[in-house]
């Protein structure tokens, strides 16, 4: 290899597509595809600030860390709760997806989603979050385009799309056309509000007390809104703590339990898309009847959500393949076509 090839390819430049999520961060680089997939935790001494570590070992620290120590979560319902621990979060991921070996090695692009229910102050504070922790150049995407396109649905065409994306912090629900957002809500409830939701009725129902990760794990093992189709329930030995005595406690739970937990976060997410629609247009509204409603995001694999949801709306709803990344992919194909980047993107610099 020559100088001048070393030097090139030691200077090359790599895009990045940020999903940053409220319970999980996902990284994408142009030409590689997803590079990192870790929860949106950051432990900190709390003397100094100083981070200590960031995704999977920072949440393997959740309520296990000492009095000096804690594991945050820097995003809540989608949007920056902690700037400093934020910036600080996306640095570390940054950095860990592409290393900068040399001064002269231009920094990255970097295409990020937001809520699309976000404030004006919500929206700057992630692109000068983004710009801090490192990035050449930040834009921002709306989670439902970004959700719609990384599902390669036909978002250009002058046809109504209907997106779902539950994510950790947030419901995005999201009607598109012509590359744009035609109409859109934003319900804050989501992945996360489930996990409180089976922790505190089990806590009513058995008094015992469970963690976040602990809720998270039943919700994905025994959890669901309707009848498993084989006809048979799960059950799921837990721990805890006894609500009374704060004693340990293991109890056995049912899958009917869970899903009693889980029924009125779902009813308010079927109202929520319902007064969505209401402000679609005939036409629009009629592809969607005819096309159905995509559901992606991580709540959205939740068992038997797709058929609950479409019994209820009386519209076809399908869950994606590639529900949990979708969101980063289509952030990375914006990166990748040009006149996506131009279209759909809502702020640069």
């Amino acid at each position: 290899m020559s100088f001048m090839d070393w030097f090139n390819s030691a200077g090359a430049s790599y895009d990045l597509a940020i999903d940053l999520g409220t319970a999980n961060t996902l990284v994408a680089i142009t030409g590689e595809g997803i590079v990192i997939n870790e929860p949106s935790v950051v432990a900190i001494e709390k003397s100094t600030h100083r981070v200590l570590a960031v995704g999977h070992e920072a949440k393997n620290m959740i309520n296990h860390t000492p009095d000096a120590f804690s594991a945050e979560h820097p995003l809540h319902d989608g949007v920056i709760a902690d700037y400093d621990v934020t910036e600080a979060m996306l640095s570390a991921f940054i950095n860990k997806a592409v290393e900068r070996k040399y001064p002269w090695q231009p920094k990255p692009r970097i295409v990020v989603c937001i809520p699309c229910g976000a404030t004006s102050v919500e929206k700057r504070a992630v692109f000068e979050a983004t710009i801090q922790a490192g990035a050449r150049q930040a834009y921002l995407i709306e989670e439902p385009m970004a959700a719609a396109m990384g599902a390669d649905l036909p978002v250009t065409e002058p046809t109504g799309s209907m997106v779902v994306d539950i994510g950790g912090g947030t419901t995005e629900v999201a009607v598109i056309s012509l590359g744009g957002i035609v109409t859109s809500s934003s319900l804050r409830l989501a992945g996360n509000r489930m996990d409180e939701a089976i922790a505190m009725y089990l806590r009513d129902l058995l008094g015992i007390k469970i963690g976040e990760r602990t809720a998270e794990v039943i919700k994905i093992k025994i959890g669901s809104i309707l009848p498993f189709p084989d006809g048979r329930e799960r059950d799921m030995i837990i721990s805890g703590q006894d609500v009374l005595t704060e004693q340990p406690k293991e109890v056995t739970i049912q899958s009917e339990d869970v899903r009693a937990a889980l029924q009125p976060s779902c009813d308010e997410m079927v109202l929520h898309i319902k007064e969505t629609f209401k402000k679609t247009n005939p036409d629009l509204a009629s592809d969607i009847i005819q096309n159905g409603i995509l559901l992606t995001g991580g709540g959205g694999l939740l068992s038997g959500l797709d058929q609950y949801m479409s019994e209820a709306l009386e519209i076809p709803v399908w869950v994606s393949e590639t529900a949990l990344t979708n969101v980063v992919m289509g952030c990375l194909k914006v990166l990748e076509t040009p006149s996506a980047l131009k279209q759909t993107l809502m702020r640069s610099r």
